[in-house]
C-alpha cells in the first residue's frame, strides 16, 4: 500500500475514504473457520451481534491526503482473521478515535466492558466503521464515526467538546487507527466523574470505566493494544 507502512504515525490533512467492491476470498474459503472462531468468542456473551462492518483493502497516502477504499464483511469474518492471524490477502481495519484530552492535558479512555469482544482492554472511543457511516455519496465518514462513538460511549454531547481538524494515522500490522483530536473544558476527574455519571444511566454501556493518563509510564498498568501505547509515546515525546 502505496506509503502506508507499518509502525509509523503520520500526520495527516484530510481522510478521503470510499466504499468499493471487493471479494474477500478469506470470507468465503475459509467460512467454517470463521464459524468456529465466532462461536468460540461470543460464547456466553449473548449481546455479542455480528453485524456488518467495513474493512479496508487499499490505501495509499499522498500529500497529506489518506486515500481508502473499503468493503463490507461480517463482524464474525473480522474477529477470525484476527484470531487467526490476519492470513492474506492483506487488508486492514481502518478506524478513527476520539483522541479525548482533558483541560489539565490528561488523556481520558475508556475500559470496554465484560461482555464485548474485547473486555477489559483500555483505548480512546472508537468502533469499527459500518454503513452507519456510508453517506449518500459512498464515502466513509470517518470524522462522523470518531464522534458518535465518543457520545454513545461516554454520554457526552458535541457542545461538550471541541473537535480538532487535523489527524494522525498509527499504522501497524492488520490496522491503521485515525486518531483525531478532541478537547473538553474540564479537568480530569472532573471529566470523568461527568462521564461515569452520563455512562451509569445508560441501558447497555460499552464501557466499566474511565482511565486517565497523564503521562506514558502510566499506559503500563492498563491492558492497552501496542498501537495506543505507540501513539501516546508520540504525543507526549512530542511535547517533552
Amino acid at each position: 500500500m502505496n506509503g502506508v507502512e507499518d509502525g509509523s504515525i503520520v500526520a495527516l490533512r484530510r481522510v478521503e475514504a470510499r466504499v468499493e467492491p471487493y471479494d474477500w476470498s478469506f470470507a468465503t474459503e475459509r467460512a467454517d473457520e470463521v464459524a468456529e472462531y465466532w462461536a468460540k468468542v461470543s460464547a456466553g456473551k449473548p449481546t455479542m451481534f455480528n453485524g456488518r462492518i467495513l474493512l479496508q483493502h487499499r490505501a495509499a497516502i499522498e500529500d497529506g491526503v489518506f486515500q481508502a477504499g473499503y468493503f463490507g464483511a461480517d463482524y464474525a469474518a473480522f474477529l477470525a482473521w484476527l484470531g487467526l492471524g490476519l492470513p492474506a490477502p492483506a487488508i486492514r481495519n481502518g478506524f478513527a478515535m476520539a483522541a479525548l484530552r482533558a483541560a489539565d492535558g490528561a488523556f481520558l479512555l475508556g475500559r470496554m466492558g465484560g461482555h464485548t469482544a474485547n473486555a477489559g482492554r483500555v483505548y480512546f472511543a472508537a468502533g469499527t466503521p459500518d454503513h452507519e457511516d456510508v453517506l449518500p455519496d459512498g464515502s466513509v465518514d470517518l470524522a462522523g464515526s470518531a464522534t458518535r462513538e465518543l457520545c454513545e460511549e461516554t454520554g457526552l454531547s458535541l457542545d461538550e467538546v471541541v473537535v480538532e481538524q487535523s489527524w494522525d494515522a498509527v499504522i501497524v500490522p492488520g490496522r491503521v487507527a485515525f486518531m483525531r483530536p478532541v478537547r473538553i473544558d474540564l479537568p480530569a476527574e472532573a471529566a470523568r466523574a461527568l462521564m461515569l455519571e452520563r455512562i451509569a444511566a445508560q441501558q447497555e454501556p460499552e464501557l466499566s470505566d474511565i482511565v486517565i493518563v497523564r503521562n506514558l509510564a502510566e499506559c503500563a498498568g492498563f491492558d492497552m493494544p501496542p498501537f495506543m501505547i505507540a501513539y501516546l509515546a508520540h504525543i507526549f515525546g512530542r511535547q517533552s
